[in-house]
């Protein structure tokens, strides 16, 4: 339980911060008084305000706290690896999710090479079409390795599969590589996406690793291009070493 609580603290803030409880400057609590309110240990809330600031809602003082970024509600983020479900609570917008297929099949040559398996091995492929505000503007297809990945459902899928991996599987998701780019809309595309007269889609590819590095999960979240605007938030290091060398 105390393992998900920097979640609870995660969306607390971040949901004050969408809704303008919080404005930019403002300063949140300290990390000893963030641990004694949600009864935690003070590790736990740095994941948290780590995660925060890695979604671009503050900036980390050293010595002096943390302190609420400018963000915009509908910016969605290149870096950081949280879910649709998440995602969707973020932008704070009515939203719904259609499951097209769940099923576990040979992954074929292409997912194969995307997975770096042999095309006989068993993956799950599940492709959702994401509808925001009563037009459907995201498709994803997920391919996940059957032999580390067990049991999916539609109803699963139709939920959050890295909730079920995390709370259900107990696995360690860690960190993700993504590529993006912009492509011409396949047939798929026109099919499960409410594209209109539109020729290209926002392609996401994500390559999805587990704590121990292994590669589990390759992933197309393909975009309406006049819906979103994706934003990395970038921190400079200082240099004042290397300048000095």
């Amino acid at each position: 339980m105390t393992n998900n609580i920097y979640w609870t603290l995660y969306k607390d803030y971040a949901e004050q911060i969408d809704t303008g409880i919080l404005q930019a400057g403002s300063k949140l609590p300290s990390e000893n008084e963030l641990a004694a309110t949600y009864q935690i240990t003070r590790e736990t809330v740095r994941k948290g305000l780590n995660l925060l600031a890695q979604n671009g809602y503050i900036h980390k003082v050293k010595g002096k706290g943390s302190f609420v970024l400018d963000t915009g509600r509908l910016n969605f983020p290149v870096s950081g690896l949280v879910s649709y479900k998440e995602m969707a609570e973020r932008l704070g917008r009515r939203s719904r999710t259609f499951v097209y297929e769940t099923k576990c099949v040979p992954a074929g040559e292409s997912i194969a090479k995307e997975l770096q398996i042999r095309p006989d091995q068993l993956v799950w492929k599940v492709i959702r079409a994401r509808e925001i505000e009563g037009e459907r503007i995201i498709l994803d297809i997920d391919c996940l390795l059957a032999d580390i990945v067990t049991g999916l459902t539609k109803e699963i899928t139709g939920d959050s599969i890295f909730q079920y991996l995390e709370e259900e599987l107990h696995l360690k998701i860690s960190y993700a590589k993504k590529i993006i780019s912009v492509e011409r809309a396949t047939t798929m595309d026109h099919d499960y996406m409410d594209l209109g007269n539109d020729t290209h889609v926002v392609v996401v590819r994500g390559y999805v690793h587990l704590e121990d590095t292994t590669l589990f999960q390759y992933t197309e979240s393909r975009h309406r291009l006049d819906k979103f605007q994706f934003v990395d938030f970038a921190r400079r290091e200082s240099n004042v070493e290397h300048w000095n060398k």
